[in-house]
């Protein structure tokens, strides 16, 4: 069983990648260190906002800048991060279908006894 610390960590791991640009960074680290800059230019953002989100990755522990002349290089503190980012993003995809279909495909199971009682009683 998992220790309650682990709970606590993993939910702040994921309170810090709750963001499209925050996973979009994220992914673009995994394969490679950047600069802002080139971040900036990948996913076509202001360099303020991409600022902003690595700040928020960078005291959840998630990427690290290390200076390069004039410029500080971000990179993943551990590269499973990007394989937790990008299995996020393939479930999610796998549930779009239904979406797309007007269906929202059903949180949790039918239970038999979450029916109401008038219709248990019949």
């Amino acid at each position: 069983m998992a220790h309650p610390d682990g709970y606590e960590a993993a939910g702040e791991l994921l309170r810090a990648l709750a963001s499209p640009l925050r996973i979009a960074i994220v992914t673009e680290l995994g394969a490679g260190a950047r600069c802002v800059h080139e971040l900036v230019d990948t996913l076509d953002v202001p360099q303020p906002l991409v600022s902003q989100h690595l700040r928020v990755l960078r005291g959840a522990g998630v990427v690290r800048g290390d200076r390069r002349g004039r410029e500080i290089e971000y990179s993943l503190t551990d590269q499973h991060i990007a394989h937790i980012v990008a299995d996020a993003i393939s479930h999610a995809g796998e549930s779009r279908p239904a979406k797309r279909a007007g269906r929202v495909a059903p949180s949790r199971p039918e239970q038999p006894d979450a029916a109401p009682p008038a219709a248990r009683a019949g």
